[in-house]
């Protein structure tokens, strides 16, 4: 059966990423405000009626600027991890929140949600996928090598939301300082194109559908960059780059039509 996903908005100044069946959806972190989002939802011809639960992925501001204010006009359940939850500074009064925890998958309704752990700056980030019967997308970003945990749910997704956030030369040329560059390239910052094209290569599994490159750097990468390097090695694989002024489109997943 079917999942349909969309990127509402991906980079440093925002991140939002809705992935849902035809009855219900959940949301990876609300880095918009809750009216870019309900503008977003509009023009996709979605409602937010459907989403039952909103994951929490850390607490860096542009994946939770506009959590509060959109759990508590919809009344939305929050997953978010205790240290996550600490580091928030956010005013989460008259909102349900829960723990969640590496690999012990939550089920909403019929989505099944499990999170790992994985290398970034936070104070307890992880990533997520979602799977409905047999299909399984994951949200693969905000990432500083690709560790053991990463190429094993990599390799079982039908789709992925994968980061390319930077070109290594447009990061060595670039205005950023000395230690800002270590930080995004030094283990615990974000993948670049080439380590997310490696990743691709190595450990894409045949039936993937569809890969959305995402949380492109606004000044360390530009989309035709990242584009361009996937094109060569995508085989039947539909390439998407996630913007980060606007929505793609939906795009159907479907587990069982990918293994015809």
């Amino acid at each position: 059966m079917p999942l349909f996903i969309s990127s509402l908005n991906s980079g440093s100044n925002g991140n939002c990423y809705y992935i849902g069946n035809e009855q219900e959806a959940v949301l990876i972190d609300v880095g918009l405000s809750c009216r870019q989002i309900e503008t977003r939802f509009q023009r996709l011809g979605l409602s937010l009626r459907t989403v039952k639960a909103i994951f929490i992925t850390h607490e860096h501001s542009d994946h939770i600027s506009g959590l509060s204010q959109l759990a508590r006009k919809y009344k939305l359940p929050v997953y978010i991890t205790p240290k996550t939850l600490n580091n928030c500074r956010l005013s989460l009064e008259d909102v349900p929140v829960y723990p969640f925890y590496g690999n012990e998958p939550v089920q909403i309704g019929d989505l099944r949600i499990t999170a790992f752990p994985k290398h970034h700056d936070a104070a307890d980030p992880h990533s997520f996928t979602v799977d409905f019967q047999d299909t399984k997308v994951g949200i693969f970003t905000d990432i500083g090598t690709p560790c053991e945990h990463l190429i094993h749910h990599f390799s079982q997704c039908h789709a992925a939301f994968l980061e390319a956030n930077y070109d290594e030369d447009m990061l060595d040329r670039g205005r950023y300082p000395y230690f800002l560059k270590q930080r995004i390239r030094g283990g615990k910052g974000h993948l670049s194109n080439q380590q997310a094209l490696t990743l691709f290569r190595q450990h894409k599994p045949p039936f993937m559908s569809h890969v959305l490159l995402s949380h492109l750097s606004k000044d360390n990468n530009c989309p035709e960059l990242a584009r361009d390097l996937f094109l060569p090695h995508l085989d039947r694989t539909e390439l998407v780059v996630a913007s980060r002024f606007g929505e793609t489109p939906i795009f159907r997943i479907d587990g069982a039509l990918a293994l015809v």
